[in-house]
């Protein structure tokens, strides 16, 4: 990784996301199956609406299932501000907004703002590490999982513990 790397070199081009219009249930349901950390919201046109963390979405759903049933994935993130980066935009540049706000992931648009991948910290990581890199190859479209379909159910053994 050096200074002239991109984000598209990096990012994970086909995360599972959720739309601001679903229930914040389903959007456990999503981030438990998928095994994402982070969970890009978007609105109906493909723009980017925020990102939901794991934790944040754990304390919420620790709520009655009575509530949570009503409650909109967009009641978490409207009131916050997005940050984002592109996907050409420099690795080096994207490490430091991460830093520079506190955040372990960032999600990746296009210049119209329509979500085309997400940046994390486990990214950089594997990176640095010489890991094999998540990224598509450049000039494909990836294909990116969207509701009703959901991810594949984990198996028990590999659950851990199960937050409510």
């Amino acid at each position: 990784m050096n200074e002239q790397s991109t984000v598209r070199s990096l990012m994970d081009a086909a995360p599972y996301s959720v739309s601001e219009d679903e229930s914040v249930l389903m959007a456990w349901e999503v981030m438990e199956r998928s095994e994402q950390r982070q969970l890009p919201v978007v609105r109906e046109d493909g723009c980017c609406a925020g990102l939901l963390d794991r934790a944040e979405l754990a304390v919420v759903c620790a709520a009655a299932a009575t509530t949570l049933s009503g409650r909109r994935v967009r009641d978490l993130v409207h009131a916050r501000r997005t940050v984002t980066v592109h996907p050409e935009g420099s690795v080096v540049r994207a490490a430091a907004v991460m830093t520079d706000e506190h955040l372990d992931a960032l999600p990746v648009t296009d210049s119209h703002g329509r979500l085309v991948g997400l940046l994390t910290a486990r990214d950089y990581v594997a990176s640095a590490a010489g890991l094999h890199s998540r990224a598509a190859p450049a000039g494909q479209d990836p294909t990116r999982a969207a509701l009703p379909g959901l991810p594949p159910r984990r198996a028990a053994r590999q659950r851990g513990i199960v937050i409510p």
